[in-house]
């Protein structure tokens, strides 16, 4: 039987679980899962585990991630994202580059973060992205997150590139809105690539049309 690990590089517009029937097609095999949920906006690292290698999930989505994102400064919508339904639209023009690099500083170390409605995150047994697409919304407790590296790459009104190095569990677009929101013009992203998981690179990953058993690996921690 088929057991290991596979990095993926997942494309635009799939779900997670998408990947995984992917995979489950490709080896022929039933027991496939991902470790750690990337939404369809997202890019970039998937890691997949095969067989056996299932049972290692706790270890896996547990390791801290790395992305590289865009967010958009002006625009609040419904998912913290480019693909949600825009709530407002604020005066950008002010904002300058030293302004992103201070508000980066106010989040570094450890924080709290509330987890969007867009979210895998679950109440009372129900992910709270099937609620948001039932038009619910909940109340959400804040969860403790760490950010160790928040990076401007590139500024462009009104187009801000970061890359970010944080904990397990910290959500992006939640880090764009918030800085959004600390700026008073709101903002989301447009885009999400996540680059590491782990030891894992997105260097280490494969798309899954070129995917074959020669890419699977062994882990021993």
């Amino acid at each position: 039987m088929k057991q290991g690990i596979v990095v993926i590089n997942k494309p635009n517009g799939i779900t997670s679980h998408d990947v995984v029937d992917k995979v489950r097609r490709k080896f022929k095999m039933r027991r496939v899962g991902h470790a750690g949920t990337l939404d369809p906006l997202a890019t970039g690292v998937l890691v997949m585990l095969l067989g056996e290698s299932t049972k290692l999930f706790s270890k896996f989505v547990g390791f801290d991630k790395a992305y590289r994102a865009t967010l958009i400064l002006g625009t609040e919508t419904t998912t913290a994202d480019t693909e949600g339904k825009i709530i407002k639209q604020l005066p950008f023009d002010h904002i300058g580059e030293n302004d992103i690099q201070q508000i980066f500083k106010k989040f570094l170390g450890e924080s709290m973060q509330v987890p969007p409605m867009v979210s895998a995150v679950k109440i009372k047994g129900k992910k709270l992205y099937q609620l948001a697409r039932q038009g619910v919304e909940v109340d959400r407790p804040a969860r403790n997150i760490r950010i160790d590296r928040l990076e401007l790459i590139t500024f462009n009104l009104p187009e801000v590139e970061f890359y970010l190095e944080c904990s397990k569990g910290t959500y992006v677009r939640q880090l764009a809105a918030d800085i959004g929101k600390i700026l008073g013009c709101g903002a989301c992203i447009s885009q999400i690539e996540r680059t590491k998981v782990g030891s894992f690179s997105i260097d280490d990953a494969v798309k899954i049309e070129d995917l074959n058993e020669s890419h699977i690996r062994h882990w021993s921690g």
